[in-house]
């Protein structure tokens, strides 16, 4: 499609609605970015045109902050998204702070991280639920969506799928619907290798007021595959335990859900190595056989997530994603009940998982275009409407098929009274978003069997510093401390739900490092929170990051703990270089330490060097990078 195609649509649509667009995009994979560069090179050519973008989770490829990194990643992007991948032009400007004055961005959730210190970004921030979304861009006067879909031949004529994002999309015309006063348009372009999805995202073609069919030439974005540590490992081990057979999963994304993925993978297909994990003594015995186990999935799990992403793919691929649902609450008792003769006319045509919109790698995307007939209808898109809350149309049946519901997601820090932060720092600058968290967490104590469970590394580094991420207070929090359900670290499990302000004290001092135990429990006697004649248990005493590989430590030797559980977007020599870089932006914070490494230099690395470009050394800057990077890869 040339430049010229996308000028008419422009033009089209302007001479619709007018000279002020209030663009909504979806999040995450479903922009179709040479469509949305085209409004926004207009508003920039023209400054009559005004323009204002809500959108969030906005993806374009990395770009390097050095020299050094720019040697590793550039030769990487290129490869991994093309020479040609459409870069959002709106995000690029955002990034350097050089929005035009007559185009605004408004996004409510963040690529984690990538906006801390922009002043432009940090102030159209809205902190919004997920589930509210669609009414505030009503409230805003959205009147152009843009979106990317996919469609598939039928004998009647083409049918269409929102794919990778009916989240918003189907929220916002049920709102509109309800508005008479507004208008929108609806405008998709399809895209050859988006996914066709069921579930309510599949819609007739007069769901939209114009197809463009003819190819965006954009490549999916593709997640690469990261790492997982030791802290992770321990942190997925922990929580995997909480998972109940014949319940129901939700999850979040990073590495703390790899983490957990493969935990529970291994409690599937290694179960006496799993349990070997849990015969040392951790904080959270009773709440895992209250609500958990060490069990493999017999009856399995069902998936109702707001997210769709590589996990499921790997936990249906191992036999585990494998509890039916249905649409009927007569059939939902029965199969609740474990009736499964009853439900013979029907097995094998219930969902599997229902989630709102999916984000994942190149493997995962592969995967959903290869499900079969029988497969593909059992993977269902739905409204974040209808996911993540119990508030939709049949809220019994919701339940019924939620049973034994275990939300998981990440968090950032907990205080020691059980307020969680998510999404910010504590002068307000915002590293994500609220997303969904707020309404899972809220969802969980609105269910009998539901739990909600928060899962955070207890410690973390920053400028060269560790530091806790258990504190005794916070300014800011995503979820307050009378929604604390179950926190979970690499040290064991807090269950927090009922408890009083000294017993969810005690709790979560046991699951911190102990290098920071006594300040913490200093903390909380002098507020009067903690009697002062408590002490640590033993047992809590040794949470210390040496105590984690011992942990792991038959597992480890099994072969079944890698640092990349799920195969690599990264070749062996790009691995360990990301290993070496992360050890060098430590130095960073310390010129004496920096100093030491480039006198002691290291071995010859010569692959390494080379994939640099520091084989041959021409400048003193690529003598001092070369002699550093041997240092970091020893």
């Amino acid at each position: 499609m040339s430049n010229m195609d996308y000028e008419r649509i422009v033009d089209q649509v302007l001479a619709q609605i007018g000279q002020h667009v209030i663009l909504g995009l979806p999040l995450g994979l479903g922009k179709p970015n040479r469509l949305i560069n085209a409004f926004y090179q207009r508003a920039c050519q023209d400054k009559n045109i005004r323009l204002d973008i809500f959108t969030a989770l906005s993806l374009n490829p990395p770009v390097a902050g050095s020299e050094l990194e720019a040697r590793f990643l550039d030769p990487f992007v290129q490869r991994h998204f093309g020479d040609d991948y459409p870069r959002l032009a709106y995000v690029d400007a955002l990034a350097a702070q050089q929005l035009p004055a007559n185009v605004t961005i408004a996004e409510f959730y963040f690529q984690s991280g990538s906006m801390l210190g922009n002043a432009q970004a940090q102030r159209h921030y809205v902190s919004s639920n997920y589930t509210h979304v669609a009414r505030d861009l009503a409230d805003r006067g959205v009147n152009l969506i843009l979106q990317l879909v996919a469609r598939r031949p039928t004998d009647s004529g083409w049918q269409y799928s929102l794919s990778c994002n009916p989240d918003v999309t189907l929220d916002l015309v049920e709102e509109l619907r309800h508005r008479s006063d507004k208008t929108c348009l609806m405008l998709a372009q399809v895209h050859p290798d988006l996914p066709f999805m069921a579930g309510d995202a599949v819609v007739d073609e007069a769901f939209f007021q114009q197809i463009i069919d003819l190819d965006p030439q954009q490549r999916l974005f593709a997640l690469p595959r990261g790492p997982v540590s030791t802290q992770d490992y321990c942190v997925g081990m922990n929580a995997s335990a909480l998972v109940a057979d014949g319940g129901t999963l939700q999850l979040g994304i990073g590495s703390l859900s790899d983490a957990l993925v493969h935990s529970l993978l291994q409690r599937q297909q290694h179960n006496a190595l799993y349990r070997r994990y849990f015969d040392q003594a951790l904080p959270g015995q009773a709440v895992i056989k209250a609500i958990g186990g060490h069990d493999q999935f017999s009856r399995g799990l069902y998936g109702a997530s707001e997210m769709f992403l590589d996990g499921f793919m790997h936990l249906y691929q191992a036999g585990i994603l494998k509890r039916e649902v249905f649409e009927d609450e007569a059939l939902q008792r029965q199969a609740n009940d474990g009736d499964m003769a009853g439900l013979a006319a029907v097995k094998g045509r219930g969902a599997l998982l229902e989630a709102a919109f999916f984000l994942g790698t190149a493997e995962f995307y592969h995967w959903l275009r290869q499900l079969n007939e029988q497969e593909q209808p059992r993977f269902r898109m739905n409204s974040v409407g209808r996911i993540n809350q119990l508030y939709g149309g049949n809220p019994v049946l919701e339940k019924l098929q939620r049973q034994k519901a275990r939300f998981i997601n990440t968090c950032m820090m907990v205080s020691l009274t059980g307020a969680a932060t998510s999404d910010g720092l504590k002068d307000h600058q915002l590293v994500s978003g609220v997303g969904g968290q707020y309404n899972f967490v809220a969802m969980a104590h609105a269910m009998r069997d539901g739990r909600s469970v928060l899962m955070l590394r207890s410690t973390r580094q920053h400028a060269g510093k560790t530091t806790s991420t258990i504190v005794w207070e916070y300014p800011h929090c995503t979820i307050p401390r009378h929604l604390r359900d179950i926190v979970v670290t690499e040290y064991g499990i807090a269950d927090l739900r009922g408890a009083t302000d000294e017993e969810c004290i005690k709790a979560l001092i046991c699951i911190s490092d102990s290098r920071f135990q006594p300040m913490l429990t200093s903390k909380a006697v002098a507020a009067g929170k903690l009697a002062a004649s408590w002490t640590i248990p033993a047992a809590a005493a040794t949470n210390t990051p040496a105590s984690l590989a011992l942990r792991l430590a038959a597992l480890h030797a099994a072969g079944n703990i890698v640092s990349y559980p799920f195969g690599s977007d990264f070749t062996p020599v790009e691995q360990q270089l990301i290993a070496a870089l992360q050890r060098l932006k430590q130095l960073n914070y310390s010129k004496w330490r920096m100093l030491r490494a480039l006198i002691a230099g290291g071995p010859a690395a010569p692959e390494a060097l080379s994939r640099m470009g520091l084989s041959e050394v021409r400048s003193p800057k690529q003598w001092v990078y070369s002699r550093l990077l041997r240092w970091a890869l020893r």
